[in-house]
């Protein structure tokens, strides 16, 4: 099997555009720099294709679980191994490979320490090709087979709060069941979920999804003016720009292990539930969930997630959609994005 060995100049191109498709949610760039950094000094780390896979392997997903903005939160290298450990022992087939969840600054590159520590190959098919709020908008409509039995591994935390354990079940209550792990472990679990075959793969997540991430990254990564940067990952995605303008009125709670709350860019309204769910100015709708809106600190061209945002802060605002974007087949999925409305009380579906 052959396969792209990543390097540091990779990694980094990856996190910065996952940063920016994490569209508010995915993790920090601090974090996915981290981690990357520390999966390429542990070892070697090999992207694959979905068709360099056989159809009948089994590939499971890694992830992280619960709430970017809380406090107490911790997942070590150990842990991260560990869940991919416990569910091997517990599932009835061989793993072949690795996924992420999404993309994001931390979740795009998902798995490359548990790549490096047990030599399996990372898919470049994430569950999804933007950041989503909840587990099921990550399952590739797995939540749709009727009779499908989900297994999840979870370990984090430190201290009084650490935590590990394996749970089995329908997809909506094992993922119930993580995301209470994660509040218990002080706001964060890694996972490893749903093994499924690869054949399911290429018909249900955003194939290319890491390879869209790394050039998206390294186009920001070669522009220097702050501006010019946000302008350029806007045209590359086919979007655009809605906003320049200095923050306002931004609330942040953590609910059930998500981040919920909203902002003001001048007149323009941005809700959010990890991920910015939308953006309305003025009665006009500018983007909506799964259109992928990201904000940008204007004086720097850093991507800024909606836990690190703050009031008086001078930003831009991107929106482009959906049609532009690699997106699992749960992103059409109405009862997943009908869950949205009671959360954020705006209307999602038209």
């Amino acid at each position: 099997m052959s396969s792209r060995a990543m390097t540091y100049e990779l990694m980094e191109q990856a996190v910065y555009g996952g940063a920016i498709l994490g569209g508010g949610g995915g993790g920090l760039i601090h974090d996915g720099l981290q981690k990357g950094k520390l999966a390429l000094e542990l070892g070697e780390v090999n992207l694959i294709t979905v068709e360099q896979l056989p159809d009948d392997d089994y590939v499971s997903c890694v992830s992280l679980v619960g709430a970017p903005a809380a406090k107490n939160q911790y997942v070590n290298a150990k842990q991260l191994y560990s869940t991919v450990d416990i569910l091997q022992k517990n599932f009835h087939s061989p793993l072949k490979a690795l996924m992420t969840n999404e993309n994001g600054a931390a979740t795009t590159v998902n798995g490359w320490i548990q790549s490096a520590i047990t030599g399996l190959p990372v898919i470049d098919a994430p569950c999804n090709g933007r950041a989503h709020p909840t587990a099921s908008m990550g399952s590739m409509n797995l939540s749709e087979l009727e009779g499908y039995i989900s297994y999840q591994a979870a370990a984090g935390g430190r201290g009084s709060y650490e935590i590990a354990g394996y749970v089995t079940g329908s997809i909506q209550h094992t993922s119930n069941l993580i995301r209470q792990m994660s509040v218990k472990a002080g706001g964060m679990v890694g996972v490893a979920r749903n093994p499924v075959q690869n054949n399911y793969i290429k018909e249900n997540a955003a194939v290319g999804g890491i390879s869209q991430a790394i050039k998206l990254g390294k186009i920001y990564l070669q522009e220097n003016d702050p501006l010019n940067k946000i302008e350029a990952v806007a045209t590359k995605l086919q979007g655009r720009v809605i906003k320049i303008g200095q923050t306002r009125d931004y609330i942040i709670e953590t609910k059930g292990g998500f981040d919920v709350g909203k902002l003001y860019v001048e007149d323009l309204e941005l809700t959010f539930w990890n991920e910015y769910m939308t953006a309305e100015e003025n009665g006009t709708v500018k983007g909506v969930f799964p259109d992928l809106l990201m904000t940008f600190d204007t004086e720097t061209g850093l991507p800024i997630v909606s836990a690190e945002m703050e009031s008086n802060r001078n930003v831009a605002v991107i929106s482009v959609p959906r049609e532009n974007l690699l997106l699992s087949s749960t992103m059409s999925n109405k009862k997943l994005l009908k869950a949205i409305e009671p959360i954020i009380e705006k209307q999602v579906l038209a």
